[in-house]
């Protein structure tokens, strides 16, 4: 019978297959469909990294900035803001591309061809992790379907930073656990704490809620040397990234954060919302609920209704009872997301401890759910079909269908798919310009274009929304109190104020919107309303029709300009005289 054979092809544990090349056939089949998914979409955010000349993805560029230092060293010398995410950037995660530069490879052609690696590496690891908890090859293909889609409806696996090694650390981490190989889950352990600190937390709360036995309440006396071992080494890497982040400390208290309008809605990093519900529930940075596409992904909060359905899902009894471990992963991170939100900062943003590893917790889940229901259908269509039952036999497998169909095609029913968020840049020519400039030139401006300025033209800014982070306030105090300056120096109808600025910060250039002295420029940049009094007093000028002094001084001193911004030579400036404009 057609069903029952596809039921066996679908669904039969890989364990009872008894000819040897027919399992590894199988396993080779659905491993093989599972990487070929995964190459898909890496493509289509390859694509995507290479549709114009200057692309970057938008949290790249807070990192692959500063580590063109690894191919020209003489960049961003005495640069603040190269200084602090130098620091801050995890030493393993530096190690990746300062080792690929040495063989050649730009940090930021790397942060493009990355992210399909790590799709491929999470897919190889995540696949075995599924057999081991259930040995269906089909089910490892779904996860990893569920898990690859999840990871391209967000921007995590295209930004190439740190939290991109998320996935392939932690599932490498539970596939050696599940295999008893304690080496591996050493060096996992620690590659987690020199690229991605906040997760080798998670890890050794999980190890530690495996030294109880979840069935008797009792502790696994003989666990302990290693979980303290474990422990101990997690902490010892971590040493390396505390002594360089605490470089630009103290770190912001709970008591300063309160006061800080950078982090309440439409600040630069949207921490504190006067609605609880969106607090909790679904804020960007402090909400439990993981924004997880696609929908099929959330069908694995039923795999403990249907555990406990044996007669219903007989396939269900095939489960490993390791995978309790998916519980204690959820578990784990539940624990560490109340307790950054009780340290506040101290463990950076609560939802780093729930977003990554519940994503593949749910992933895991809905693909054992989907194949034990879909096991059940299909001995139901047998029992029909024997039953000469065509009509409910029929709708049973229609509705199969669709649901598979969804399963594989609902990202083509998303036009933003894959979510990469690249930015493209089209003022190609003002990096050009500003490149052949000395290479200790220093930029200032309120535009936009600050935040690419480093990356494509690697050349210093002195502010710029993408580095103003405000939580290591040996850094933050000097990045505000430059952007009140700046602002106060643009649109003061006193020159002596820009020409103050210009000397005090050693500015070489100084970058106009088109729009900049327009009443709605500021009004639009609402990072910029952190920095007051200065915004507001700007803000008012501008209304009311008051001439700022740098604007009288656009025609004569400029650079450079395009079709929507101006460049001005700063000597210009300070030196209260006409400057002929330099060759592009």
């Amino acid at each position: 019978m057609i069903i029952s054979r596809l039921r066996q092809l679908l669904t039969t544990p890989i364990d009872e297959v008894g000819d040897r090349s027919k399992r590894s056939t199988s396993i080779l089949l659905w491993l093989s469909l599972s990487l070929g998914f995964a190459l898909y979409y890496g493509s289509l955010g390859l694509q995507k990294a290479f549709r114009a000349e200057y692309v970057v993805q938008d949290d790249a560029r807070e990192y692959v900035f500063w580590m063109q230092q690894f191919v020209d060293p003489t960049l961003f010398p005495h640069d603040l803001i190269a200084d602090y995410f130098k620091s801050i950037t995890p030493p393993g995660y530096a190690a990746i591309y300062h080792l690929m530069a040495n063989l050649g490879i730009q940090p930021l052609l790397l942060s493009k061809i990355l992210p399909i690696v790590i799709g491929v590496v999470t897919t190889l690891y995540g696949f075995r992790v599924c057999l081991k908890l259930f040995p269906i090859p089909m089910t490892g293909f779904i996860a990893m379907l569920l898990l690859n889609q999840s990871l391209w409806f967000r921007d995590d696996l295209s930004s190439a930073t740190p939290r991109a090694f998320v996935y392939p650390l932690f599932l490498a981490f539970l596939y050696y656990l599940l295999h008893h190989i304690r080496l591996g889950v050493m060096i996992t352990i620690v590659l987690q704490a020199l690229i991605y600190p906040p997760l080798v937390l998670i890890t050794i709360a999980v190890l530690f809620l495996r030294l109880w036995n979840w069935d008797h309440w009792h502790l696994h006396r003989e666990r302990i040397p290693d979980f303290v071992f474990a422990a101990g080494l997690g902490f010892l890497a971590l040493l390396p990234y505390a002594f360089l982040s605490a470089e630009f400390n103290p770190i912001v208290t709970k008591a300063e954060a309160l006061t800080m309008p950078e982090l309440y809605p439409g600040g630069r990093h949207p921490y504190f919302d006067p609605n609880l519900w969106r607090f909790w529930l679904t804020g960007q940075h402090s909400g439990i609920l993981p924004p997880l596409l696609p929908p099929l992904i959330w069908v694995g909060l039923g795999l403990p209704i249907v555990a406990q359905n044996l007669s219903r899902f007989p396939l269900i009894k095939r489960l490993n009872r390791e995978v309790v471990v998916l519980a204690q992963t959820a578990l784990a991170s539940l624990g560490l997301f109340l307790a950054a939100h009780a340290l506040l900062l101290k463990l950076f943003f609560p939802t780093r401890y729930t977003t990554h590893t519940w994503r593949i917790v749910l992933a895991i889940a809905a693909a054992i759910v989907l194949t034990v229901l879909l096991d059940a259908v299909l001995l139901k269509c047998e029992e029909l079909a024997r039953a000469d039952r065509w009509k409910p036999l029929f709708w049973r497998l229609t509705l199969t269908g669709l649901i598979g169909a969804l399963l594989i095609l609902f990202p083509s029913f998303s036009p933003s798919f894959p979510a990469t968020n690249y930015r493209i840049s089209g003022e190609g020519a003002l990096y050009q310009f500003l490149h052949k400039q000395p290479q200790d030139s220093l930029v200032a401006t309120l535009s936009d274009e600050a935040n690419s300025i480093p990356t494509f033209a690697r050349r210093s800014v002195l502010i710029g929304k993408e580095y103003a982070l405000p939580f290591h306030l040996g850094y933050y105090r000097q990045i505000r109190q430059r952007s009140i300056e700046l602002i106060q120096a643009q649109y003061s109808p006193d020159l002596a104020l820009v020409q103050q600025l210009i000397e005090k910060y050693g500015i070489d250039f100084w970058l106009l919107d088109r729009t900049a002295f327009t009443p709605e420029y500021l009004l639009n940049k609402s990072w910029l309303q952190s920095f007051q009094p200065a915004f507001n007093e700007a803000s008012t000028r501008l209304q009311q029709g008051k001439i700022s002094a740098l604007s009288s001084r656009v025609n004569e001193c400029v650079a450079f300009e395009s079709q929507s911004l101006t460049l001005l030579k700063a000597t210009c400036i300070t030196q209260r005289k006409t400057q002929v404009r330099l060759p592009e």
